[in-house]
């Protein structure tokens, strides 16, 4: 069966944005162009380091004799995107791998995300899979280096992290594995 591909080439936004509350939000990398809009689901863990390694490779490119494909060294203000996500989020997939690379013929990054492959078994006892899904996103510089900065605050934005020992903090307490009741 063929891969299903939700292809971006020059989206007219694209961002990581969530649903829920601390705790328990749920992450999701959005795309339009026009009236077209694709949402799929991500882990925290995955956005961040998506947006961590956008922030790398910029940064590398950036670094290059003269900056020959012109990486803003901070977000153009007029890129920022605050907006929540585009209503209603309906998710195409859950994200298992990603990769990220750079096209230097258009001068984008390209984010490719795979659906996470889960294998049922049917009334038979034969496993049977979902087809194979990808959404591939090329983005210019000046867009990735906004879309990664909105991802850290949107990861930023969880629960307080405990001084102590690492993990998130619930509003109603945390119990430290360090110290016991803490909060």
């Amino acid at each position: 069966m063929p891969t299903i591909v939700y292809d971006f080439d020059w989206p007219d936004r694209v961002i990581i944005g969530t649903v829920g509350e601390p705790g328990s939000r749920t992450f999701y990398l959005q795309a339009r162009d026009g009236a077209r809009v694709t949402s799929i689901i991500l882990e925290k863990e995955q956005s961040a380091l998506l947006a961590e390694k956008i922030e790398e490779i910029l940064d590398e490119l950036m670094a290059g004799e003269g900056n020959p494909f012109s990486v803003p060294a901070t977000t153009p203000l007029e890129l920022v995107d605050n907006e929540p996500l585009d209503q209603p989020v309906d998710p195409e997939f859950r994200t298992g791998n990603m990769s990220l690379g750079w096209d230097p013929v258009s001068a984008q990054l390209v984010i490719e995300s795979y659906r996470l492959l889960e294998v049922d078994e049917d009334d038979s006892g034969v496993p049977t899979a979902e087809p194979a899904e990808m959404l591939r996103i090329r983005i210019p510089v000046g867009t990735a280096r906004a879309f990664a900065k909105r991802t850290l605050e949107v990861v930023g934005a969880g629960r307080p992290i405990c001084p102590l020992c690492g993990t998130p903090m619930d509003p109603d307490g945390h119990t430290c594995p360090t110290l016991g009741d803490f909060g």
